[in-house]
């Protein structure tokens, strides 16, 4: 079963294949769209009428906030904490941003609602950031500078695939420390249990600069595929590479 939807601002497809017990049909994967509707509605700060915008203006208190927000600042605030300010959703002359942590939190937890469900082999790919089960799959890493070729190819059983870098959406990544567009790397990709830890680590690493390559390493659970901004790869030994 395949189904592609534009959410959150990217495409999100998922692919699940269950091989000799046959694939759930289309209306099993709508409670996790349907998931991630409601995240897009309720935790963007591009809505006026979203939670998080809400709690930026000043209209909700920090104790009326859902359960969900509260668990993702909280997630933030960890991760604030452990880069010394380089990932920081409150940046100084912009409104509360939870975006770099919401998304592969939540689409975690979409893939979690699948597998809930029964289904046994899926993949899960939002803007390019990986959430799987049931494998292997082969999931490519882009070339940082050329669109037509991959740097390296990544076997994924159980677990999730994040990358961070400027060839989609520019400087987009700022340097919480700073306040400035975060340099020295070209890209770098994150292997890790759940998409929530890879997202968030390659999303913090990539603000942290060329200082982030070790620090993303030193994080449990994660592998990690660097390029710097002189071109320079970097990997860790235990990088599931396929063969």
């Amino acid at each position: 079963m395949r189904r592609v939807e534009h959410i959150m601002g990217f495409p999100i497809s998922l692919v699940i294949e269950d091989g000799e017990h046959g694939s759930p049909s289309a209306e099993a994967a709508e409670p996790a769209f349907d998931w991630l509707r409601e995240v897009d509605a309720r935790f963007s700060p591009f809505r006026a009428d979203s939670e998080v915008s809400r709690l930026d203006r000043g209209e909700l208190a920090p104790h009326e906030i859902s359960p969900e927000l509260a668990e993702v600042l909280d997630l933030c605030e960890e991760y604030r904490v452990a880069t010394g300010g380089a990932f920081d959703v409150r940046l100084p002359g912009r409104g509360l941003d939870p975006c770099a942590m919401v998304k592969g939190w939540a689409v975690q937890r979409a893939a979690e609602l699948l597998t809930e469900r029964g289904a046994k082999r899926l993949c899960l790919n939002a803007g390019g950031d990986v959430a799987a089960t049931g494998g292997p799959w082969r999931v490519g890493v882009r070339h940082p500078e050329r669109a037509d070729r991959l740097c390296t190819v990544l076997s994924i059983t159980d677990g999730a695939v994040a990358t961070s870098a400027r060839y989609e959406r520019g400087d987009h990544i700022l340097d919480g420390r700073t306040g400035r567009p975060a340099t020295g790397l070209l890209s770098l990709t994150v292997v890790a249990p759940s998409l929530t830890e890879a997202d968030a680590t390659a999303t913090a690493a990539f603000a942290m600069g060329a200082e982030g390559i070790e620090w993303a390493a030193s994080r449990e659970g994660c592998e990690v595929f660097a390029v710097d901004g002189e071109q320079r790869v970097f990997r860790t030994p235990g990088l599931p590479v396929a063969a």
